[in-house]
């Protein structure tokens, strides 16, 4: 297994996390005794991203690194979450099994360009599906539907209920993100300030140096699970958010095996029981309805 951080997020995350730090020890525990099965003699057409993968015998994945739930590093550097558990479920339909992940740590603004650039094969990092993105890369999916939410001080001294509160009021998110640009373009009198890291965001506002935290719910309440009460979810979702996995733009057939392969972990109970080991177990939350699959 190899891992590769992302140099400018080092030494932000464990400020904010250190909350997390038994539950990210119970899910490697729960990931380790419940890992997917992994196809035996995997065969896929010749020429295929499948085939190069299978043969290769690994594949690397973008993923965070700082989100508790979805992809948090533990103490070993090893990322756990719900996105994880996911990329873990196609890897193994690969024939690839959990040790021969290449896992990269890839924040909100270098996504895109990581699966451009061939420095990952797929990336499965809390990433929303939209129409920008699609003309730059491919998603299969969603896996998962989130909704932007707003994170406040315990107690929430300001009376944020929404995002029509923001005016005037001193917002954190992250660069590349699709929160950020909502406000940018829908709540233009909040004064945004942008980070590489949600986990520096969540520093700012236990400081004071930030009135409030916006992206989606789900990431937001694993940083309240690990902000040792200094944090509190609004709990007013005003978007839709699908993540998606990411891609090469154009290999249609990767695509449609990934999308098979979520389709079957909806029926076969795979995909519950990886969010119940991991974003369940931090939020308290059951399992969802999965999502509808987009072939676009």
């Amino acid at each position: 297994m190899r891992i590769t951080r992302y140099a400018a997020t080092l030494g932000a995350a464990g400020l904010v996390l250190t909350g997390c730090a038994s539950e990210a020890g119970q899910q490697a525990e729960q990931a380790a005794s419940a890992a997917p099965e992994v196809a035996q003699d995997a065969e896929f057409p010749a020429g295929t991203t499948m085939a190069e993968l299978a043969e290769a015998g690994s594949i690397t994945v973008g993923t965070k690194f700082d989100q508790p739930g979805f992809g948090l590093a533990n103490p070993q550097g090893v990322p756990e979450g719900f996105d994880v558990e996911v990329a873990k479920i196609i890897a193994g339909e690969l024939g690839i099994a959990p040790e021969e992940i290449e896992w990269t740590e890839t924040v909100s603004a270098n996504r895109e360009s990581f699966i451009q650039n061939g420095d990952v094969d797929i990336v499965v990092a809390t990433y929303t599906i939209n129409d920008a993105r699609k003309q730059l890369i491919d998603f299969a999916g969603p896996y998962y539907e989130a909704g932007q939410d707003i994170m406040v001080a315990t107690g929430n001294p300001l009376a944020i209920e929404g995002p029509d509160d923001l005016a005037g009021k001193r917002v954190c998110s992250v660069e590349g993100s699709t929160p950020a640009q909502n406000i940018r373009d829908n709540y233009p009198e909040a004064q945004l300030t942008l980070f590489d890291v949600y986990s520096k965001c969540a520093d700012a506002l236990r400081n004071g140096q930030v009135d409030a935290v916006t992206t989606d719910n789900v990431i937001l309440t694993g940083l309240v699970q690990g902000g040792q009460g200094a944090f509190e979810l609004v709990g007013n979702p005003f978007t839709e958010e699908p993540y998606g996995i990411g891609l090469t733009k154009g290999d249609d057939e990767f695509r449609a095996f990934i999308n098979d392969t979520l389709e079957q972990a909806y029926e076969d109970g795979t995909w519950a029981e990886a969010w119940d080991r991991t974003a369940g177990a931090i939020t308290g939350t059951e399992a969802p309805e999965p999502p509808m699959v987009d072939r676009y």
